[in-house]
């Protein structure tokens, strides 16, 4: 079983993608403001209470400017699968859409992004027994040793897939295990008709060397702006953040630092470093969607500039 958004609403609606630190909030509000819209977000840790800093959720005041949905939805301890993700944002798109206002679906999450453009593959009911022996299994083996299995059954899904992506990397492996198929080949939807494909898919690739510098200044920033104190408060909250909020980039390492394994510096870098490669990988993602059309920037570009880009006849 497929889970996707309604053909009638997927077609009304507008994407823009991009890595990390590109600078896709401020557009997406220039684009909004433009033709009607209103934002859906489209990454996996705005969804969550109390993440403001570490995920560069919008401000109060960009909110204002436009509505926003699929932000504060859940509270740390929650999980929150593709499918999830898809159907809510279904909900989202119908109710945008019967306000006479378009959605504009804005983020860096892949697999939000080819859920969205393709439906998710449901796969089979969860099995706990497998899936606590192979934490079980993992708690007892160096670091990584998931990937490292995984990638020797279904290396697709690996590449897809934080090293440290615990759920979704035993969830592959369970897959696999229940049904003798690789997670990947049972998701290798193509794109839908195109009169269902939204209107518009737009992903925006920088310079490498300035977006980097950007990644190191805004880590910087979110640490002066209060990210410590922000960790600090979710893992004093009851229940605890769960896994999924816990190995979130930027959380993972503050984490590590509070819980004294690391310094504050070491872990500054190691955020930094972290999110330079997640830029990477989400590039490859939005290159390898053939619905996502590759909007070049130089990094220079004034946003009235890229709008009327954006905004240029089809």
């Amino acid at each position: 079983m497929t889970t996707r958004i309604p053909p009638d609403l997927l077609s009304q609606s507008l994407v823009l993608a991009g890595p990390t630190a590109c600078g896709k909030t401020k557009l997406a509000l220039e684009w909004a403001e433009a033709v009607g819209a209103e934002i859906v977000a489209m990454d996996s840790m705005s969804l969550y209470r109390g993440m403001d800093i570490g995920t560069a959720k919008a401000t109060p005041e960009e909110q204002a400017r436009v509505p926003h949905h699929l932000l504060d939805i859940l509270d740390p301890h929650e999980d929150f699968s593709v499918a999830d993700y898809v159907q809510t944002a279904a909900t989202a798109c119908r109710s945008i859409v019967d306000s006479g206002r378009v959605p504009l679906f804005v983020g860096g999450t892949g697999l939000y992004l080819r859920g969205l453009l393709r439906g998710v593959f449901d796969g089979p009911p969860a099995d706990w027994d497998i899936r606590n022996r192979l934490e079980a299994e993992a708690a007892q083996k160096d670091q990584g040793w998931l990937w490292d299995r995984l990638n020797t059954v279904d290396p697709a899904t690996a590449s897809r897939l934080h090293p440290h992506d615990t759920r979704r990397l035993v969830r592959a492996l369970e897959v696999h295990e229940l049904t003798g198929q690789p997670l990947s080949a049972q998701q290798a939807e193509g794109p839908v008709p195109e009169g269902s494909q939204p209107r518009r898919v737009f992903w925006l690739s920088p310079p490498r060397d300035w977006l980097y510098d950007r990644i190191n200044r805004r880590v910087d920033a979110m640490v002066k702006d209060g990210l410590v104190e922000e960790v600090r408060g979710l893992l004093a909250t009851a229940p605890p953040p769960g896994r999924t909020a816990r190995q979130a980039l930027g959380y993972k390492e503050i984490i590590d630092h509070l819980e004294q394994r690391t310094t504050l510096e070491d872990a500054i870098d190691t955020i930094q470093r972290h999110t330079r490669r997640f830029a990477r990988k989400q590039t490859t993602w939005f290159r390898n969607l053939q619905e996502c059309h590759e909007l070049t920037i130089s990094g220079l570009e004034h946003g009235g500039q890229l709008l009327e880009r954006l905004l240029a006849p089809e």
